[in-house]
């Protein structure tokens, strides 16, 4: 009789031997050891893993390659992307051929394969195995050849060291396209591919639609991407000869940087997105196309695109051409020869240079030889330079009309337009001139400098004999209609530097005497950090000050943030600072005087709201998102204002929108996305989830306020104060449960027009609800929601909004009470994190 004890042994024995086979897991899949259903190929670092998966909410089978190390499943590659699996029998394996194939374990008939062409000397010869970068490569074992890899067939995703773009070696074309759906992964509607035609470029599609392109590779970067947008993360290397026209992008890997996770994604709604991995998210970086100027043909021929004009972009005509309609341009002299008639080139600087596609490339001519050259062709219209590297070579001209163009503030490059006599004639006389007002300026700004070398040392002089004196005394000489500069060590206090030292500092007799006294009938509101007065300088100025309340909270680090960041700004939706005025305890910033006050008493008054018809509305929602955009992307800082709301954003005499009070605003480095603080402010019912309870801001944040006040602004209620008698009790919450029951039209402001669109109405609380999505990963970047608001793509389906729950901040965080309900507009000065 066997021994019970023996026999418990064996029993165990052998459940392990059954189990350990799905528990472990492959380093390679060979003839013999195929890759099952439920068991991962690891790369060798566990970097990357290959397996089964289901995509989104869908329960189809698919087999992918993810990154294995991050929290977040993100896939980066399918092979049966179009034929899925219906259950979780699917078999991974090598088959007789040497190719690498999926079947089930009851039919063996592939699904997928990779159709690989060769003779095999041994059925054992072949292996396939995950590298460290993520690739999956096929491999003949004893000579070590790759004969497949799926680097050589991109999904929707690029990463380092992945070419993009043709092989006329081998004939294959490397592109990637989107996803059909978050929920399935085969081939969708939008790819981004090489265009070799003319002279390389790297373009969007949608579907057969040009989208976005990148312009040519200049040698350094390419030219169709501002400067801002290149990454420390990793370079890129472009090879045109002819064997291969390919761009590939490669991580830094050296020990004075850490190693970066980072993808280029192409999305299903029309988008390309570069995102790095930072701890538990991804952060989207740089996506394209991010406003008007970048969609093709946004502007006619021999037209460009000027974004300068940061709400209504313009079509401007290239020199020597004039309006044909609003967005085409023709010759303004037709008939004229151009051909050996003493024509020449007007050079435009900062240009997205015109489609390539159509261009003609020389890469042996200097710019000079270049020059030459489009002159001797009465055809050519323009040239640029093909290579901006050290001492590059390389020659670009056009035929022809010259079609999508655009300026950028940085980047860019020189393109040089052919002129005839007379236009060239009036030019050159317009570059004289100002070459000679430079040469004034110049010979001014010197003379100006020695005067204030002369008088810094006077002044210096006299301010030693009277050091006891100089802070508690006035200059009762100075005109008190000009701004009163105190001295140095004041500037230098007002942020440890001399970088503000430029910045007006008013003397306090000015304010006073402009202000009546700070008299109750000048006072125009009451702010979280005290209130804010009229003033009438002498010279008839009107001026707005705000005068720090002494219990306020914020003291010299608040005051000086906000002197620091709005001096450093400028953005036509952004309020304009004047000056400041600091006097023992006094502190005070003087701005620019809006006649219309704040948001808040026009969307929230009846009388006044009736007069904002829904254009009106949506010109202000348009400036308030340019305004936001600029603090994060554009400006020279990255700047998360943390105080977004309706009370804080201005209206000028045209009711443009005119964002203030950066007393709270954060700046944080230039790739920076999100940071942590102890200290939290802002103002109940516009702060998102994270930041009110965890103390973690970033961007996203600002997203978060902008998308209540977009709702407020449709809607005409405060969100703070609005309760309703539903599941959820805020305004938010009323407006998701009218969404998820294709009712959200109801809550529409009734004071609207019926003739407002109500698409464009529809589209717009659609964007409020992305933007005030619970979790900060799920919301757009505030580039997406300028796209969105300009463009009438689809949109993604919103998900459950935060702060939609009676006395709860959130579904997921119902420990922590909030005062959703609350009335109180004041803004947080100091909340302590958890």
């Amino acid at each position: 009789m066997m021994n019970p004890a023996k026999g418990n042994t064996s029993l165990l024995l052998l459940s392990l031997l059954l189990v350990c086979p799905i528990c472990t897991s492959p380093d390679t899949i060979t003839l013999d050891q195929p890759l099952k259903d439920g068991q991962l190929l690891l790369s060798n670092q566990k970097t990357f893993a290959l397996g089964f998966f289901n995509p989104g909410s869908s329960n189809h089978r698919y087999v992918g390659i993810w990154f294995n190390q991050i929290t977040k499943q993100t896939v980066v590659w399918v092979a049966n992307r179009d034929t899925p699996l219906n259950d979780t029998s699917g078999v991974l394996s090598i088959n007789g051929k040497g190719n690498l194939v999926l079947h089930t374990r009851n039919q063996t008939t592939p699904i997928w394969s990779t159709n690989v062409s060769f003779s095999v000397s041994s059925t054992n010869n072949y292996m396939a195995k995950l590298l460290d970068i993520g690739n999956l490569v096929l491999v003949q074992q004893d000579s070590q050849h790759v004969t497949w890899q799926s680097f050589d067939y991109p999904t929707n995703t690029l990463l380092p060291f992945m070419k993009l773009g043709l092989d006329r070696r081998t004939g294959l074309n490397r592109f990637l396209t989107s996803w059909k759906s978050k929920d399935d992964p085969g081939i969708g509607n939008c790819s981004y591919r090489m265009v070799p035609t003319g002279y390389p470029q790297v373009s969007l599609y949608m579907g057969q639609t040009l989208l976005w392109r990148t312009g040519f590779w200049t040698g350094l970067r390419w030219s169709g991407i501002p400067t801002r947008m290149t990454s420390k993360y990793f370079n890129v290397s472009f090879v045109n000869n002819q064997d291969e026209t390919t761009v590939m992008y490669r991580t830094f890997s050296d020990a004075a940087k850490p190693k970066v996770i980072v993808k280029m994604v192409v999305d299903e709604s029309g988008l390309v997105q570069r995102s790095l991995w930072q701890e538990t998210t991804w952060v989207e970086y740089w996506s394209a196309p991010q406003e008007l100027c970048d969609k093709y043909l946004n502007c006619g021929p021999n037209s460009y695109c000027d974004p300068n004009n940061l709400v209504i972009f313009e079509c401007k005509c290239f020199p020597g051409f004039e309006p044909k309609s609003s967005r085409d341009c023709m010759r303004e002299k037709q008939g004229v020869s151009m051909c050996n008639n003493g024509e020449g080139f007007v050079k435009l600087a900062h240009m997205k240079a015109p489609d390539t596609s159509i261009a003609h490339a020389n890469m042996s001519l200097s710019m000079k030889e270049c020059e030459q050259e489009c002159l001797r062709n009465c055809s050519c219209m323009a040239y640029a330079s093909a290579n901006e590297s050290e001492g590059g070579i390389g020659c670009l001209t056009w035929q022809g009309d010259l079609v999508d163009t655009r300026t950028y503030p940085d980047g860019g490059q020189d393109l040089y337009i052919r002129v005839d006599a007379v236009v060239l004639a009036q030019y050159a006389k317009e570059n004289g001139l100002t070459q000679k007002k430079r040469m004034l300026a110049i010979l001014g700004v010197s003379v100006a400098i020695m005067f204030l070398l002369i008088v810094s040392v006077v002044y210096c002089f006299v301010m030693k004999k009277n050091k006891e004196t100089r802070h508690s005394t006035y200059s009762d000489s100075a005109d008190s209609t000009l701004p009163y500069f105190e001295d140095s060590p004041s500037r230098r206090d007002l942020d440890g530097t001399r970088r503000n030292s430029n910045l007006p500092l008013f003397n306090l007799r000015t304010i006073i005497a402009a202000t009546e006294n700070f008299s109750t009938a000048n006072k125009l509101g009451q702010g979280g950090f005290g209130p804010v007065y009229k003033g009438l300088l002498q010279n008839g100025m009107e001026i707005a000050v705000k005068r720090l309340s002494k219990y306020s909270g914020q003291g010299i680090e608040q005051f000086k943030t906000e002197v620091a960041l709005i001096a450093k700004l400028q953005h036509r939706n952004l309020v304009r600072i004047l000056g400041c005025c600091i006097h023992k305890k006094e502190k005070m910033l003087i701005y620019e005087y809006l006649p219309n006050k704040s948001l808040d008493s026009f969307i929230f008054d009846e009388t006044k709201r009736s007069c904002l018809d829904w254009g009106k509305r949506f010109e202000i929602i348009c400036g308030i998102s340019r305004g936001i955009l600029y603090l994060h992307q554009d400006s020279r800082l990255r700047i998360i204002h943390r105080d977004l709301k309706a009370s804080n954003v201005l209206l000028d005499n045209a009711l443009n929108p005119k964002i203030s009070d950066f007393g709270m605003a954060r700046i944080v480095g230039g790739d920076q996305i999100e940071a942590n603080t102890n200290c939290i402010v802002g103002t109940f019912g516009y702060m998102s989830p994270k930041y009110a309870m965890q103390g973690l801001f970033s961007i996203k944040s600002d997203v978060y306020s902008f998308g209540v006040l977009l709702l407020e602004i449709i809607i005409g209620k405060r969100n703070s104060t609005y309760h309703h008698d539903g599941p959820s009790s805020n305004l938010i919450g009323h407006v998701w449960d009218l969404w998820r029951e294709d009712n959200s039209m109801k809550i529409v402001d009734p004071l609207l027009d019926e003739t407002y669109p109500a698409h464009e109405v529809s589209r717009c609380i659609q964007i409020g609800l992305l933007c005030v999505q619970e979790h900060a990963t799920d919301r757009p970047t505030m580039s997406t929601v300028v796209f969105m608001l300009g463009n009438d793509t689809p949109l993604p389906s919103p998900k459950q909004p935060a702060f939609i729950l009676k006395g709860t901040y959130s579904s997921t965080d119902r420990s922590t009470s909030a005062a959703s309900n609350s009335i109180n507009e004041i803004t947080l000065s100091k909340i302590d994190g958890r």
